[in-house]
């Protein structure tokens, strides 16, 4: 009964599998999102502002952080708890693929949600004089919320990792 049980229990890690596949059609929507805010601003760039443009790159440099935090999450999680990447070797392979556990895959994760929110943070400084500087506050306390969480999670792995 207990090999029974043990043997379903890591069988039942192909059920990430379908999530890690629905990532890649995040990854899509993404994409398709990106693109359309470009087809959007290409025939208005000249009648935008500086920092009106500055405000819509900010957003697709947004996305592509996103994007990669996507794929990251998408293929480190698959190898890491469903199974390792078949990659033919004639094939082009990511330097990080498969030297990425869990703890680095969190540490990256909160990485780039630091990275996202300061982009987001940079977005919503810009249009400062049309936002209620109560909902700054509110901004910059959830962006250093997120740097503090990042920054506690890195010394408590490195103190983990230098226990061991």
């Amino acid at each position: 009964m207990e090999r029974f049980l043990e043997n379903s229990m890591y069988a039942a890690r192909w059920l990430l599998a379908p999530i890690y596949f629905g990532l890649s059609l995040a990854l899509l929507a993404l994409t398709l999102k990106f693109f359309q805010e470009i087809v959007h601003i290409l025939p208005h760039v000249f009648e935008k502002t500086e920092a009106d443009l500055i405000l819509v790159l900010l957003s697709l440099i947004d996305m592509s952080l996103v994007g990669g935090l996507l794929v990251m999450v998408m293929i480190s999680g698959y190898e890491n708890f469903v199974s390792q990447l078949d990659i033919d070797d004639d094939k082009e392979k990511l330097s990080w693929l498969g030297k990425m556990d869990s703890g680095s895959l969190k540490m990256k994760v909160a990485a780039s949600i630091v990275a996202i929110s300061s982009i987001h943070l940079l977005r919503i400084f810009m249009d400062a004089q049309n936002i209620d500087n109560g909902k700054i506050m509110w901004y910059v306390v959830l962006h250093m919320t997120f740097v503090i969480s990042a920054f506690a999670m890195g010394y408590l792995d490195k103190m983990t990792k230098h226990d061991h």
